[in-house]
């Protein structure tokens, strides 16, 4: 682990509190048997469902470009293995994370009832809609890529608010951050070049 922590501040990922959770967030919990000895790689790794847990730097700069503060309400879309989950919900007071695969949704939420995790809410669902019910959000990071300007999304954050999503339809996206100007704009930054699967519509039908 220090090795790994080592490596993310190498690669620009400096903040304090975004380094603490990921080194209190025992990784290995969340990968696959066949990957448990990778696990403290800086390297995604596949789980179910066609689906991956993320590279550990790409964890650790999209929150620390979300910049999560501690009394925040966060919305995540994409689940998986509920380990980007876990780390956020180290940061901010609530954490609502939404699912299209009913199976990780159980995997993931059978994790954090082990870590003992009382700040999490999950729902199973299109990741897509976000979840209006509960907007605004403070927060809302996208761990699939978005086809182009999620404006579903960006409508369910607070008007200054943060969104950080993978933007693109291509093996390669662009990670971007959008920053609500509190008048019903937003400054977009493009942070770096990401690989992630596609933000799908609906729910998945599995077997």
């Amino acid at each position: 682990m220090a090795r790994l922590i080592m490596s993310l501040r190498s690669q620009g990922v400096s903040e304090p509190a975004v380094l603490k959770a990921i080194e209190s967030t025992p990784r290995e919990m969340f990968t696959p048997d066949l990957f448990k000895e990778r696990a403290f790689e800086d390297s995604a790794l596949p789980i179910a469902c066609g689906q991956t847990i993320s590279q550990p730097f790409i964890v650790g700069l999209m929150t620390q470009a979300l910049g999560v503060e501690k009394r925040d309400r966060v919305l995540e879309i994409g689940t998986g293995s509920g380990y980007q989950t876990t780390v956020l919900s180290k940061l901010a007071r609530l954490v609502y994370t939404v699912e299209r695969y009913r199976t990780l949704m159980a995997e993931a939420e059978s994790r954090f009832k082990h870590l003992g995790l009382t700040n999490v809410i999950t729902r199973f669902g299109d990741g897509g809609q976000g979840w209006p019910e509960q907007a605004p959000f403070d927060r809302i990071l996208v761990t699939a890529a978005a086809p182009d300007e999620p404006k579903a999304l960006l409508s369910q954050l607070k008007p200054t608010g943060v969104l950080v999503a993978p933007i693109g339809k291509g093996p390669v996206q662009s990670l971007r951050r959008y920053t609500g100007d509190g008048k019903g704009g937003f400054t977009v930054e493009s942070l770096t070049d990401v690989r992630f699967v596609p933000l799908l519509d609906g729910v998945a039908k599995e077997p």
